[in-house]
C-alpha cells in the first residue's frame, strides 16, 4: 500500500470548486478518497464532483456558505448521510474583502474576515473532530498563508486571521493528539488562483514578489495539493501541530 493511499477515507474540502481547494479534492480522489466538494454554489460543486466521477473517482457536491453555522452543520450531516463518517477535513475556504492599510478597514470587513477565516474553521472542527475520535483518528488540514508569518501593509486583517489559523492547529493538535487526531496547516506563498489574482495579475506586484522568491516564480494549485495529501495520509502520520510553508522559498529569502 502506498504511503499516500487514502482508499476508503471520506474527505471534506471547503472552497473546492476552484484553485487550491479543487486541486486538493482532485488529488485526494486520485488516492482513493471519497471527496465532498463544497462551496456556496451548488452547480459549481456538482460540476467538479461530476468531473472527478468521470475519471473514476468518488465525489459529491454539497453547497455550504461557511459564514453560517447551520450550513456548516448541514454540510457535516449530509456528508455523513452520503459517504459516512469524516476522516479528513480540509478547511480551505476563506475570504478577503479588503486590500489596504489596517487603519482604514471598515469594521464590517474586519469582522467578516475574522468570522469566516477563523470562526468557520473553529466551528467545523467542533462539528467534525469529536466523531474522528470515535473512528480512532483523523486528519485536519487548514489552509493558511505565509501572510500569517509576516507583517503586511495591505493585507493586515487577512494576515492576522491566517496567523490565528496556525495557532488553532497547534492548540487542536495538543488537545486531540492523544486520540490520534492530527491537525496541521499549510501556508502557501503566492499561488496562481482567482483568490490571489490582485497579487499576481499586476505586473509590478508580481515582479516585486517573485524577485524575492529563490525559484523566481509563483506556485500552482497542484503544488499545494500534494502537501495536503501527505498530511491526510499515512505518510504524515507523525506530523501534527505544524505549519508547512510552500512558497518557493520566499519567506527564507526576503
Amino acid at each position: 500500500m502506498s504511503l499516500f493511499d487514502l482508499s476508503g477515507k471520506v474527505a471534506v474540502v471547503t472552497g473546492s470548486t476552484k484553485g487550491i481547494g479543487k486541486a486538493i479534492a482532485e488529488r485526494m480522489a486520485e488516492q482513493g478518497a471519497r471527496v465532498v466538494i463544497s462551496s456556496r454554489n451548488q452547480d459549481l460543486c456538482d460540476d467538479v464532483a461530476t468531473s472527478i466521477v468521470s475519471k473514476g473517482g468518488h465525489a459529491v457536491g454539497i453547497s455550504c456558505n461557511i459564514n453560517h453555522k447551520e450550513q456548516l452543520e448541514s454540510l457535516v450531516e449530509e456528508t455523513n448521510s452520503v459517504f459516512g463518517d469524516i476522516d479528513v477535513l480540509v478547511c480551505n475556504a476563506a475570504l478577503n474583502p479588503y486590500f489596504g492599510p489596517s487603519q482604514e478597514i471598515p469594521d464590517q470587513a474586519f469582522d467578516k474576515v475574522m468570522h469566516a477565516n477563523i470562526g468557520s474553521v473553529h466551528r467545523l472542527c467542533q462539528l467534525v473532530i469529536p466523531n474522528m475520535k470515535k473512528l480512532g483518528g483523523g486528519s485536519v488540514v487548514i489552509i493558511s498563508s505565509i501572510g500569517g508569518l509576516k507583517g503586511s501593509a495591505s493585507l493586515g486583517a487577512y494576515a492576522i486571521s491566517k496567523a490565528a489559523d496556525m495557532q488553532m492547529a497547534r492548540n487542536l493538535a495538543v488537545e486531540w493528539g492523544p486520540d490520534n487526531i492530527r491537525v496541521n496547516c499549510i501556508a502557501p506563498g503566492l499561488v496562481k488562483t482567482d483568490f490571489a489574482r490582485a497579487l499576481w495579475e499586476d505586473p509590478k506586484i508580481y515582479e516585486a514578489t517573485v524577485a524575492n522568491y529563490p525559484l523566481r516564480r509563483i506556485g500552482e494549485p497542484d503544488e499545494i495539493a500534494g502537501a495536503a495529501v501527505f498530511l491526510a495520509s499515512g505518510a504524515g502520520s507523525f506530523t501534527t501541530g505544524q505549519t508547512l510553508v510552500i512558497d518557493g522559498g520566499g519567506t527564507i529569502a526576503s
